[in-house]
């Protein structure tokens, strides 16, 4: 068996807690503590994230899209995938270090996606963002922390709650998608983001194909 070999390592922002990137032969994982938030292999949900999103889109003219956390990349390079060449992809990504392992010891699982004239990428919080301008986006998608319950860093709750739902909704065009990662049912989110004023499907997805572990995603559409 080849061991796990820790790479680097990075604070989460508020300083409190410890990220660490580890390799093993061809596959990578980012922990937190004991908890491994992903790993290379498994990227069956997040890609589900930007494929659901995406069909929900299809056919706008210059969709702009912004998807929070960049992660491993696999949301973003499902999103590229989907989308047209006329679309504009930004990630807004908190921790400095987690682009610089994208562009470092992650290159190859990125495959050039960071360099795709289509893609921005924002070391800033994406809640910021969301807040900069209305009616921006045609999908934002929060690949951010675990879901509703973060455990990485407690500032992500403030994009979950009653006034972070109103902000996105504020922030998306009419029809535009909210599209939410978790790594389990939430039936208070759910209820949050109806009483937003969004049209709300929650669908069950697997991490790996039809194995691994069963993730939420939760598509929440802007009626206007």
């Amino acid at each position: 068996m080849i061991p796990w070999v820790q790479l680097d390592s990075a604070r989460t922002p508020d300083g409190g807690q410890e990220l660490r990137l580890k390799q093993r032969g061809a596959e990578f994982s980012i922990m937190l503590g004991t908890n491994e938030l992903m790993n290379s292999r498994l990227s069956g949900s997040e890609e589900a994230l930007a494929r659901l999103s995406c069909e929900r889109i299809a056919g706008r003219k210059q969709p702009r899209t912004l998807i929070g956390g960049l992660g491993m990349g696999f949301t973003l390079r499902a999103a590229l995938a989907a989308l047209d060449g006329d679309a504009a992809v930004t990630v807004a990504e908190l921790v400095p270090a987690v682009v610089a392992w994208a562009r470092g010891p992650m290159a190859e699982i990125f495959g050039g996606c960071l360099d795709d004239p289509r893609v921005t990428i924002r070391e800033a919080d994406v809640g910021q963002l969301i807040r900069a301008q209305a009616a921006a986006w045609d999908a934002i998608l929060l690949d951010v922390d675990n879901g509703p319950e973060g455990i990485v860093y407690k500032g992500n709750d403030a994009l979950y709650g009653t006034a972070g739902l109103a902000a996105a909704r504020a922030a998306l065009k009419p029809g535009g998608v909210l599209a939410v990662w978790s790594q389990g049912p939430d039936s208070g989110f759910t209820r949050r983001l109806k009483q937003a004023g969004f049209v709300v499907e929650e669908i069950n997805t697997r991490a790996r194909g039809k194995r691994g572990a069963r993730h939420v995603i939760w598509i929440a559409t802007n009626g206007g």
